[in-house]
């Protein structure tokens, strides 16, 4: 699947998904908090401040607020420039007022943190080096160049320069960790959301699918009766007008069209047909139904299949739900692009589980991604080389997320392991040595209760159309 098949937001639409209000509102806070601040400093503790420089830097914000609101819609989004440049401002803005209210010395200098916090969190990784950057030069220049805090008596109020580099390092290691810990878990969160979006709608369309199916299969029964009528009216004509040629020749052009309607929708119908008694099917018929797309591919699929101990020899009848068939045949796709020849599928079942498990003859899955397959991480870009040899492969790392989603969703369980060293130099094709995904589901789970002798299967359900 394709990102724009599956709908994916990139990075950049996510930074237009920020309202203008938003911003607006949270620098009205910081501007409250600021003004505040300074009335507190002067008034209590008689601090001598750079008054009308501290007013100009808050009355700019003011300003600004102001010709967002009355200039811009309420509905306003701001693009990935445009609130670059809204959190630059307020960064700049902030450190002009620390500059004239004693650079570090002022226990307010962890506020630097926020616009960039919020950079990590909304913006491009292009945009949060760039304030990143901006703020630790900042806060380095304001060790050194800063107006002081002096008292009413005109004593300048400043912490030991041992503490001064401290809080300098605190605020360099702080805007590095946050930085990095809210740029990771809103990737995470919006990889998630992805690779949830991306599920729903695998699982959307193969319900589509068979929706559609019963769609025809109505279809095909309805039309059934109206051209049966068409073909004997004109078996009826042809046979009446055996003095007629011209007229004749119609007739049967008629009933020869009526034939290969029937045909058509009776082929369709036979595809779509959605009955309750096809709901079900034999669990080997369910397997080679998904397996079915990639036959085709260049690589050998093997179904094998068994009771386990103490199973019976009947194979089970399973439900075909859209999750298991979906789920089933992502898992074959990545079994088949990376096997090197061949592909097995081995079905087992006992009196209480049923169990698949897809073998292959490739690499295996890396060591050190096993503990986290089934993420939605993204995968790497494929070199050259790996293009030319699984020409096919356009997956993007959400194809064994949706697997594992979809059949547990069904009750199943999936483990993933090698079945050799990945790294063993001498492995040979045609051999069980590669990737292994075991799917197991309690039996009572995808096992429909068997009908009793005489029973019917039940009404069809209509389709609304």
């Amino acid at each position: 699947m394709t990102q724009s098949e599956l709908g994916l937001i990139s990075e950049d639409q996510r930074s237009n998904w920020i309202r203008l209000r938003t911003m607006i509102l949270l620098r009205w806070v910081a501007i409250v908090g600021q003004i505040t601040a300074i009335t507190v400093a002067q008034r209590m503790y008689n601090l001598q401040l750079e008054l009308g420089l501290c007013y100009l830097a808050i009355g700019v914000s003011i300003i600004g607020n102001l010709i967002a609101i009355f200039v811009f819609p309420e509905n306003k989004r701001l693009s990935e420039t445009e609130n670059f440049l809204m959190v630059m401002f307020d960064l700049l803005q902030l450190c002009f007022l620390l500059y004239l209210t004693g650079g570090l010395n002022n226990p307010f200098s962890l506020l630097v943190l926020g616009p960039v916090t919020v950079s990590a969190s909304v913006l491009t990784l292009r945009s949060t080096l760039i304030l990143g950057s901006t703020a630790l030069v900042l806060v380095t220049l304001m060790v050194n160049f800063h107006l002081p805090l002096r008292t009413e008596d005109g004593f300048v109020l400043r912490i030991p320069d041992i503490f001064v580099f401290g809080q300098w390092i605190a605020i360099c290691i702080a805007l590095l960790f946050i930085s990095l810990y809210s740029r990771r878990i809103t990737l995470e969160m919006h990889s998630m959301s992805d690779a949830l979006a991306a599920t729903q709608m695998a699982l959307a369309r193969a319900q589509k699918l068979n929706d559609l199916g019963g769609v025809v299969a109505a279809a095909a029964h309805e039309l059934g009766t109206p051209l049966a009528t068409i073909k004997l009216t004109s078996s009826e004509l042809v046979d009446e007008l055996e003095d007629r040629p011209e007229l004749k020749e119609d007739a049967e052009l008629i009933r020869e069209q009526a034939d290969r309607c029937r045909d058509i929708l009776r082929s369709m119908g036979r595809a779509g047909k959605d009955d309750l008694h096809m709901r079900q099917a034999p669990l080997i018929e369910v397997i080679r139904e998904a397996a079915e797309p990639h036959q085709d591919r260049g690589k050998e699929i093997l179904i094998e299949d068994g009771p386990g101990p103490g199973g019976e020899n009947a194979q089970p009848q399973i439900l075909r739900q859209p999750e298991i068939i979906h789920g089933l045949r992502n898992l074959v796709q990545n079994a088949v692009d990376f096997a090197r020849t061949s592909v097995w599928i081995e079905a087992l079942w006992t009196e209480d589980i049923i169990s698949i498990r897809i073998v292959d003859d490739g690499r295996g899955f890396p060591p050190h991604l096993i503990g986290r397959i089934g993420d939605p991480f993204m995968r790497r870009r494929r070199s050259e080389g790996e293009k030319k040899a699984r020409p096919e492969y356009e997956g993007m790392g959400l194809g064994l997320f949706i697997a594992k989603t979809l059949l547990e969703r069904t009750g199943a369980e999936l483990s993933f392991a090698n079945a050799s060293d990945p790294y063993q130099s001498d492995r040979s094709t045609g051999q069980r040595k590669g990737a292994i995904v075991e799917v197991v589901w309690p039996r009572a789970l995808i096992v429909p209760i068997p009908l009793e002798i005489g029973m019917g299967v039940g009404e069809n359900q209509p389709i609304k159309i």
